[in-house]
């Protein structure tokens, strides 16, 4: 796998919000295919990576390579060679508008494709996450929260199949798995995988994620951000016999080791 070029690297990044340094000198790597689930504890700047990789900020310092092209701007300013999509913690969906709108919106704003065929391709999208195609009639605020996350996937991962370059090359996950109870997080995990192979096998999807379950479910990769860098990169199965110590203690929740812990 690593003889594979990068769909994107992080080089040495850096990023600050005021007096506060989330990321110094990350280095990470996004490979054609990957199940990437960046790990660590709260507050440590997963999100943040996330937000840098989808290209909604500038890190500070460093660079971000996308297929080896460096960016040199957010991505509405320029012309990359991957399509990426991102899944937000919260759904992110417009709550005066319906599920239809919700999900075509990108396509009813930027597409020249007839009213009724993107409403076509909405039920479709809507489907491959699990939902029927009246789900479309109704509004955020009456949706569960299983149902909004659910909504968020289809959103990501519609496109023009006139445009199939236009098709997700990455998913971006901030924390699908939040504020649901241990069954609608076990289907949010089985889908994640689903849709994978659903949209195509050579996808890669980048997660992050403090929760084990999800961790273990979605994870064939895992890098672990700690105190702004990357400290240990393995695969999924690695977890339970790393040596590393922030790996051990992060997996055993133990108060006492390298990780500082924030009293509240």
């Amino acid at each position: 796998m690593t003889a594979q070029e990068p769909l994107i690297e992080l080089r040495g990044v850096s990023k600050a919000f005021g007096n506060k340094v989330i990321l110094k000198d990350a280095d990470l790597k996004i490979y054609e295919g990957d199940a990437l689930v960046v790990i660590g504890p709260s507050g440590t700047g997963k999100s943040t990576i996330l937000r840098l990789i989808a290209g909604f900020m500038q890190p500070d310092a460093g660079e971000i390579y996308i297929k080896g092209e460096k960016r040199v701007s957010l991505i509405d300013d320029g012309d990359y060679p991957i399509h990426i999509s991102m899944v937000f913690q919260q759904a992110a969906l417009f709550d005066s508008l319906s599920v239809r709108e919700n999900v075509g919106f990108s396509l009813y704003q930027h597409s020249d494709l007839d009213y009724d065929y993107i409403s076509q391709l909405v039920d479709r999208a809507l489907e491959m996450v699990g939902l029927p195609p009246s789900t479309g009639n109704l509004f955020p605020a009456e949706l569960s929260g299983g149902m909004r996350k659910r909504v968020s996937f289809a959103r990501a991962v519609i496109y023009n199949p006139e445009k199939p370059f236009e098709r997700p090359d990455v998913i971006l996950y901030d924390e699908p798995t939040a504020g649901l109870d241990p069954i609608a997080s076990t289907v949010v995990e089985d889908l994640v995988r689903t849709l994978k192979s659903s949209v195509c096998e050579s996808c890669a999807y980048v997660m992050v994620s403090h929760q084990e379950s999800t961790i273990r479910r979605t994870g064939d990769r895992l890098a672990f951000l700690y105190d702004g860098k990357i400290q240990w990169q393995g695969n999924v199965k690695d977890i339970d016999t790393t040596e590393n110590p922030l790996v051990r203690q992060f997996f055993s929740a133990n108060t006492q080791g390298p990780i500082k812990v924030i009293s509240q």
